[in-house]
């Protein structure tokens, strides 16, 4: 009887890897999210400082189901953080980040 208990556990999980290059992770101030009716892109945006030019860093597409269960854990994550760490502020800015960062011009 334990035995079929531990195939069947087995068989419930997944073996995931995760390659050195993507653990390291990559850096978003900003996303675009679109979508058809039948996926959501979300694009993943770095904005740097007086560059008035920015790169997609990643892109995750997803099934609508796959997008929704997404948005259920991170509003599950966020609740759980904001229990231990307080309330994220929401300054109510408009949601596009300011170019310029306040910092200074480059110059060469």
């Amino acid at each position: 009887m334990a035995e079929q208990r531990n195939s069947n556990q087995n068989q419930n999980q997944i073996n995931i890897e995760l390659p050195d290059e993507v653990a390291e992770g990559t850096y978003s101030n900003l996303a675009i999210i679109s979508h058809s009716n039948s996926e959501f892109v979300v694009d993943f945006i770095r904005l740097v400082p007086n560059v008035p030019k920015a790169k997609v860093k990643s892109r995750v597409i997803l099934t609508p189901q796959h997008a929704k269960r997404l948005m259920k854990a991170l509003a599950d994550n966020i609740k759980k953080f904001e229990t231990q760490n307080g309330t994220i502020a929401d300054d109510n800015n408009p949601p596009f980040p300011p170019m310029n960062f306040n910092t200074p011009k480059a110059q060469a």
